[in-house]
Protein backbone atom coordinates (compact mmCIF):
# COMPACT_ATOMS: atom_id res chain seq x y z
CA UNK A 1 0.00 0.00 0.00
CA UNK A 2 1.01 3.75 -0.78
CA UNK A 3 1.59 6.17 1.93
CA UNK A 4 0.31 6.03 5.80
CA UNK A 5 -1.48 2.34 6.68
CA UNK A 6 -4.92 3.29 7.85
CA UNK A 7 -5.33 3.76 12.02
CA UNK A 8 -6.97 0.87 13.86
CA UNK A 9 -9.54 4.04 15.79
CA UNK A 10 -10.90 6.53 14.23
CA UNK A 11 -8.93 10.20 13.55
CA UNK A 12 -9.87 12.49 16.24
CA UNK A 13 -11.39 15.94 15.75
CA UNK A 14 -7.89 17.99 16.24
CA UNK A 15 -6.62 15.40 13.95
CA UNK A 16 -8.96 16.03 11.36
CA UNK A 17 -9.00 19.76 12.12
CA UNK A 18 -5.20 20.30 11.66
CA UNK A 19 -5.32 18.02 8.70
CA UNK A 20 -7.50 19.47 6.88
CA UNK A 21 -6.11 22.87 7.28
CA UNK A 22 -2.73 22.00 6.01
CA UNK A 23 -3.87 19.50 3.13
CA UNK A 24 -5.82 22.85 2.03
CA UNK A 25 -2.65 24.72 2.08
CA UNK A 26 -0.70 22.51 0.01
CA UNK A 27 -3.43 21.95 -2.72
CA UNK A 28 -3.47 25.40 -2.75
CA UNK A 29 0.56 25.88 -3.46
CA UNK A 30 -0.26 23.65 -6.26
CA UNK A 31 -3.05 24.91 -7.60
CA UNK A 32 -3.10 28.68 -7.40
CA UNK A 33 -2.28 29.77 -10.61
CA UNK A 34 -5.45 28.20 -11.52
CA UNK A 35 -7.53 30.11 -9.00
CA UNK A 36 -5.78 33.41 -9.84
CA UNK A 37 -6.80 32.90 -13.84
CA UNK A 38 -10.24 31.98 -12.86
CA UNK A 39 -10.67 35.51 -10.60
CA UNK A 40 -9.39 37.91 -13.68
CA UNK A 41 -11.73 35.60 -16.29
CA UNK A 42 -14.72 36.32 -13.47
CA UNK A 43 -13.71 40.24 -13.49
CA UNK A 44 -13.22 40.43 -16.75
CA UNK A 45 -15.91 42.76 -18.93
CA UNK A 46 -16.83 44.25 -15.40
CA UNK A 47 -16.09 47.49 -16.37
CA UNK A 48 -16.31 48.76 -19.76
CA UNK A 49 -15.24 52.50 -18.80
CA UNK A 50 -11.74 51.22 -17.05
CA UNK A 51 -9.81 52.84 -19.95
CA UNK A 52 -11.95 55.95 -20.10
CA UNK A 53 -8.96 58.36 -20.26
CA UNK A 54 -8.27 55.94 -23.15
CA UNK A 55 -4.41 55.96 -23.75
CA UNK A 56 -4.24 51.63 -22.67
CA UNK A 57 -6.98 49.20 -23.94
CA UNK A 58 -8.09 46.61 -21.04
CA UNK A 59 -6.52 43.60 -21.57
CA UNK A 60 -8.09 40.49 -22.43
CA UNK A 61 -8.09 37.00 -21.28
CA UNK A 62 -8.78 34.53 -23.32
CA UNK A 63 -9.10 30.59 -21.92
CA UNK A 64 -7.50 29.30 -18.87
CA UNK A 65 -4.03 28.92 -20.69
CA UNK A 66 -4.16 31.86 -22.31
CA UNK A 67 -4.85 33.91 -19.37
CA UNK A 68 -2.03 32.24 -17.61
CA UNK A 69 0.14 33.29 -20.61
CA UNK A 70 -1.01 36.77 -20.68
CA UNK A 71 -0.53 37.08 -17.19
CA UNK A 72 3.22 35.82 -17.03
CA UNK A 73 3.88 38.38 -20.04
CA UNK A 74 2.92 41.40 -18.72
CA UNK A 75 2.81 41.18 -15.39
CA UNK A 76 5.49 38.69 -14.69
CA UNK A 77 5.17 34.65 -13.33
CA UNK A 78 4.45 36.39 -9.66
CA UNK A 79 1.47 37.61 -10.46
CA UNK A 80 -0.22 34.08 -10.69
CA UNK A 81 0.66 33.62 -6.83
CA UNK A 82 -0.81 37.36 -6.12
CA UNK A 83 -2.79 36.77 -3.36
CA UNK A 84 -1.03 33.69 -1.79
CA UNK A 85 -0.33 34.70 1.74
CA UNK A 86 -3.98 35.65 2.29
CA UNK A 87 -4.71 32.23 0.22
CA UNK A 88 -3.15 30.29 2.68
CA UNK A 89 -3.93 32.00 5.59
CA UNK A 90 -7.92 31.60 4.48
CA UNK A 91 -7.37 27.85 3.87
CA UNK A 92 -5.62 27.23 7.85
CA UNK A 93 -8.84 29.14 8.91
CA UNK A 94 -11.69 28.13 6.37
CA UNK A 95 -10.76 24.29 5.60
CA UNK A 96 -10.11 23.57 9.00
CA UNK A 97 -13.32 24.16 10.16
CA UNK A 98 -15.56 23.30 7.00
CA UNK A 99 -14.07 20.17 6.19
CA UNK A 100 -12.33 19.05 9.68
CA UNK A 101 -15.33 19.78 11.63
CA UNK A 102 -17.90 18.35 9.30
CA UNK A 103 -17.59 14.96 10.82
CA UNK A 104 -18.45 16.19 14.23
CA UNK A 105 -20.59 18.20 13.56
CA UNK A 106 -22.76 15.29 11.42
CA UNK A 107 -22.61 13.50 14.48
CA UNK A 108 -24.00 16.29 16.36
CA UNK A 109 -26.99 16.34 14.20
CA UNK A 110 -27.47 12.37 14.28
CA UNK A 111 -26.72 12.35 17.80
CA UNK A 112 -24.09 9.75 17.07
CA UNK A 113 -26.09 7.19 15.16
CA UNK A 114 -24.49 4.57 12.80
CA UNK A 115 -26.92 5.64 10.33
CA UNK A 116 -26.22 8.83 8.31
CA UNK A 117 -28.97 9.87 6.08
CA UNK A 118 -28.74 12.06 3.00
CA UNK A 119 -30.24 15.49 5.20
CA UNK A 120 -27.93 15.06 8.30
CA UNK A 121 -25.15 15.43 5.60
CA UNK A 122 -26.64 18.24 3.73
CA UNK A 123 -27.37 19.83 7.14
CA UNK A 124 -23.67 19.22 8.14
CA UNK A 125 -22.12 20.99 5.08
CA UNK A 126 -23.81 23.82 5.28
CA UNK A 127 -23.67 24.87 9.36
CA UNK A 128 -19.80 24.13 8.78
CA UNK A 129 -19.68 26.04 5.34
CA UNK A 130 -21.27 28.92 7.09
CA UNK A 131 -19.25 28.84 10.20
CA UNK A 132 -16.23 28.78 7.98
CA UNK A 133 -17.31 31.38 6.25
CA UNK A 134 -17.73 33.98 8.88
CA UNK A 135 -14.69 32.99 10.78
CA UNK A 136 -12.52 33.21 7.63
CA UNK A 137 -14.10 35.97 4.89
CA UNK A 138 -11.54 38.65 6.16
CA UNK A 139 -8.75 36.52 4.11
CA UNK A 140 -11.40 35.80 1.11
CA UNK A 141 -12.07 39.44 0.89
CA UNK A 142 -8.13 40.25 0.46
CA UNK A 143 -7.18 37.41 -1.55
CA UNK A 144 -9.54 38.29 -4.62
CA UNK A 145 -8.45 41.81 -4.14
CA UNK A 146 -4.92 40.61 -4.61
CA UNK A 147 -5.84 38.42 -7.52
CA UNK A 148 -8.19 40.86 -9.12
CA UNK A 149 -5.21 43.63 -9.26
CA UNK A 150 -3.29 44.43 -12.21
CA UNK A 151 0.61 44.39 -11.89
CA UNK A 152 1.50 45.86 -15.53
CA UNK A 153 2.79 49.56 -15.51
CA UNK A 154 -0.68 50.69 -16.83
CA UNK A 155 -2.13 49.87 -13.22
CA UNK A 156 -1.88 51.13 -10.16
CA UNK A 157 -1.57 48.79 -7.26
CA UNK A 158 -4.38 49.10 -5.00
CA UNK A 159 -2.64 47.00 -2.12
CA UNK A 160 1.03 46.99 -1.73
CA UNK A 161 0.85 43.58 1.01
CA UNK A 162 -1.65 41.77 2.71
CA UNK A 163 -1.22 43.80 6.32
CA UNK A 164 -1.79 47.18 4.03
CA UNK A 165 -4.60 45.12 2.45
CA UNK A 166 -6.40 44.34 5.77
CA UNK A 167 -5.29 48.05 7.17
CA UNK A 168 -6.73 49.89 3.63
CA UNK A 169 -9.70 47.71 3.25
CA UNK A 170 -10.59 48.97 7.09
CA UNK A 171 -10.11 52.34 6.99
CA UNK A 172 -11.95 52.88 3.62
CA UNK A 173 -14.93 51.03 3.93
CA UNK A 174 -14.87 50.41 7.69
CA UNK A 175 -14.51 46.94 9.42
CA UNK A 176 -17.38 45.78 7.55
CA UNK A 177 -15.92 45.99 4.60
CA UNK A 178 -13.81 43.12 5.28
CA UNK A 179 -16.89 41.11 5.57
CA UNK A 180 -17.92 42.19 2.45
CA UNK A 181 -19.61 39.39 0.48
CA UNK A 182 -20.27 37.81 3.38
CA UNK A 183 -24.01 36.58 2.01
CA UNK A 184 -23.17 35.50 -1.11
CA UNK A 185 -19.53 33.62 -0.09
CA UNK A 186 -22.30 31.33 2.74
CA UNK A 187 -24.68 30.68 0.04
CA UNK A 188 -21.62 30.14 -1.96
CA UNK A 189 -19.67 28.11 0.33
CA UNK A 190 -22.86 26.05 1.50
CA UNK A 191 -23.42 24.71 -1.81
CA UNK A 192 -20.22 23.89 -2.57
CA UNK A 193 -19.53 22.40 0.93
CA UNK A 194 -22.48 20.20 0.44
CA UNK A 195 -22.42 19.32 -3.26
CA UNK A 196 -18.29 18.48 -2.73
CA UNK A 197 -18.88 16.57 0.32
CA UNK A 198 -22.04 14.56 -0.38
CA UNK A 199 -20.85 13.78 -3.81
CA UNK A 200 -17.39 12.43 -2.61
CA UNK A 201 -19.07 10.63 -0.14
CA UNK A 202 -22.03 9.06 -2.70
CA UNK A 203 -19.23 8.35 -5.77
CA UNK A 204 -17.00 6.45 -2.93
CA UNK A 205 -19.80 4.31 -2.03
CA UNK A 206 -20.81 3.56 -5.42
CA UNK A 207 -17.71 2.74 -6.13
CA UNK A 208 -16.98 0.74 -3.19
CA UNK A 209 -20.50 -1.07 -4.36
CA UNK A 210 -19.96 -1.50 -7.66
CA UNK A 211 -15.97 -3.60 -7.64
CA UNK A 212 -14.92 -6.58 -5.61
CA UNK A 213 -14.17 -4.30 -2.71
CA UNK A 214 -17.41 -4.92 -2.08
CA UNK A 215 -16.72 -8.78 -1.16
CA UNK A 216 -14.29 -7.56 1.83
CA UNK A 217 -17.05 -7.36 4.18
CA UNK A 218 -15.76 -7.88 7.06
CA UNK A 219 -13.03 -5.64 7.16
CA UNK A 220 -15.05 -2.61 5.36
CA UNK A 221 -17.49 -3.32 8.28
CA UNK A 222 -15.23 -1.95 10.98
CA UNK A 223 -14.18 1.02 8.87
CA UNK A 224 -17.86 1.52 7.73
CA UNK A 225 -18.82 2.29 11.96
CA UNK A 226 -16.18 5.62 11.60
CA UNK A 227 -18.46 8.59 10.43
CA UNK A 228 -19.30 8.07 6.41
CA UNK A 229 -16.39 11.07 5.57
CA UNK A 230 -13.47 9.28 7.93
CA UNK A 231 -15.48 5.79 5.65
CA UNK A 232 -14.18 7.50 2.69
CA UNK A 233 -10.76 8.88 3.75
CA UNK A 234 -10.28 5.27 4.74
CA UNK A 235 -11.31 3.16 1.66
CA UNK A 236 -7.51 1.57 2.36
CA UNK A 237 -8.44 0.05 5.36
CA UNK A 238 -9.99 -2.96 3.29
CA UNK A 239 -6.10 -3.93 2.53
CA UNK A 240 -6.76 -7.63 2.96
CA UNK A 241 -5.20 -9.30 -0.15
CA UNK A 242 -5.89 -5.85 -1.94
CA UNK A 243 -2.79 -4.76 -4.07
CA UNK A 244 -1.81 -1.09 -3.27
CA UNK A 245 -3.22 0.73 -6.20
CA UNK A 246 -6.94 0.07 -5.16
CA UNK A 247 -8.00 2.76 -2.93
CA UNK A 248 -5.78 5.84 -5.06
CA UNK A 249 -8.14 5.14 -7.95
CA UNK A 250 -11.00 5.45 -5.73
CA UNK A 251 -9.90 9.05 -3.80
CA UNK A 252 -8.94 10.38 -7.63
CA UNK A 253 -12.00 9.51 -9.10
CA UNK A 254 -14.20 10.55 -6.10
CA UNK A 255 -12.65 13.81 -5.75
CA UNK A 256 -12.64 14.81 -9.23
CA UNK A 257 -16.23 13.68 -9.85
CA UNK A 258 -16.95 15.74 -6.74
CA UNK A 259 -15.17 18.88 -7.85
CA UNK A 260 -16.84 18.98 -11.33
CA UNK A 261 -20.72 18.68 -9.81
CA UNK A 262 -19.62 21.20 -7.72
CA UNK A 263 -18.25 23.56 -10.17
CA UNK A 264 -21.49 23.05 -12.51
CA UNK A 265 -23.33 24.15 -9.29
CA UNK A 266 -21.84 27.29 -7.74
CA UNK A 267 -19.97 28.48 -10.64
CA UNK A 268 -23.25 31.12 -10.80
CA UNK A 269 -22.60 32.10 -7.34
CA UNK A 270 -18.93 32.44 -7.31
CA UNK A 271 -18.89 34.58 -9.93
CA UNK A 272 -21.18 37.15 -7.96
CA UNK A 273 -19.52 36.70 -5.10
CA UNK A 274 -16.02 37.10 -6.88
CA UNK A 275 -17.50 40.53 -8.08
CA UNK A 276 -19.20 41.81 -5.57
CA UNK A 277 -16.11 41.34 -3.42
CA UNK A 278 -13.81 42.97 -5.80
CA UNK A 279 -16.23 45.96 -6.45
CA UNK A 280 -15.43 49.47 -5.62
CA UNK A 281 -16.90 50.91 -2.97
CA UNK A 282 -21.12 52.28 -4.29
CA UNK A 283 -20.54 50.47 -7.40
CA UNK A 284 -23.99 47.82 -6.57
CA UNK A 285 -26.42 48.81 -4.07
CA UNK A 286 -26.01 44.78 -2.79
CA UNK A 287 -25.09 41.68 -4.28
CA UNK A 288 -28.26 40.91 -5.77
CA UNK A 289 -27.88 44.51 -7.81
CA UNK A 290 -24.72 42.98 -9.05
CA UNK A 291 -26.23 39.89 -10.19
CA UNK A 292 -28.45 42.09 -12.04
CA UNK A 293 -26.03 44.04 -13.67
CA UNK A 294 -24.44 40.75 -14.58
CA UNK A 295 -27.33 39.47 -16.42
CA UNK A 296 -28.71 43.02 -18.18
CA UNK A 297 -24.86 44.04 -19.12
CA UNK A 298 -22.93 40.15 -20.00
CA UNK A 299 -26.30 37.98 -20.36
CA UNK A 300 -26.19 35.07 -18.86
CA UNK A 301 -23.11 33.18 -20.09
CA UNK A 302 -21.50 35.82 -17.76
CA UNK A 303 -22.46 33.40 -14.88
CA UNK A 304 -20.00 30.81 -15.80
CA UNK A 305 -17.47 33.13 -16.46
CA UNK A 306 -13.74 31.10 -15.62
CA UNK A 307 -16.07 27.94 -15.66
CA UNK A 308 -12.58 26.26 -16.93
CA UNK A 309 -9.97 27.29 -14.75
CA UNK A 310 -12.92 26.97 -12.22
CA UNK A 311 -13.17 23.40 -12.98
CA UNK A 312 -9.50 22.65 -13.23
CA UNK A 313 -8.79 24.31 -10.11
CA UNK A 314 -11.75 22.64 -7.81
CA UNK A 315 -10.65 18.87 -9.98
CA UNK A 316 -7.12 18.86 -8.95
CA UNK A 317 -7.71 21.08 -5.53
CA UNK A 318 -9.72 18.08 -4.49
CA UNK A 319 -7.40 15.31 -5.72
CA UNK A 320 -4.42 16.77 -3.93
CA UNK A 321 -6.50 17.65 -0.79
CA UNK A 322 -8.14 14.52 0.12
CA UNK A 323 -5.53 12.09 -0.53
CA UNK A 324 -3.02 14.98 1.34
CA UNK A 325 -5.74 14.81 4.27
CA UNK A 326 -6.16 11.35 4.60
CA UNK A 327 -2.44 10.62 4.19
CA UNK A 328 -1.48 13.45 6.64
CA UNK A 329 -4.34 11.82 9.60
CA UNK A 330 -3.16 8.27 8.95
CA UNK A 331 0.60 9.89 9.83
CA UNK A 332 -0.51 11.82 12.83
CA UNK A 333 -2.38 8.83 14.25
CA UNK A 334 0.73 6.58 13.65
CA UNK A 335 2.96 9.44 15.84
CA UNK A 336 0.55 9.49 18.15
CA UNK A 337 0.04 5.56 18.59
CA UNK A 338 3.69 5.66 18.85
CA UNK A 339 4.43 8.16 21.07
CA UNK A 340 1.63 5.75 23.08
CA UNK A 341 3.38 2.96 23.35
CA UNK A 342 6.68 4.63 23.97
CA UNK A 343 5.30 6.41 27.04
Amino acid sequence: MVGFRPADVPPSAAVKFVGAGTAACIADLLTFPLDTAKVRLQIQGESKTSTAKGKQSAVKYRGVFGTITTMVRTEGPRSLYSGLVAGLQRQMSFASVRIGLYDSVKQFYTKGSDHVGIGSRLLAGCTTGAMAVAFAQPTDVVKVRFQAQARSPGHAKRYCSTIDAYKTIAKEEGVHGLWKGTAPNIARNAIVNCTELVTYDFIKDTLLKSTPLTGKTMAFSKVHRYDSLACCFLCGAVTHGLSSTDNLPCHFISAFGAGLCTTVIASPVDVVKTRYMNAALGQYRSVLNCAAAMMTKEGPLAFYKGFMPSFLRLGSWNVVMFVTYEQLKRAMMAGNHNCTNIL
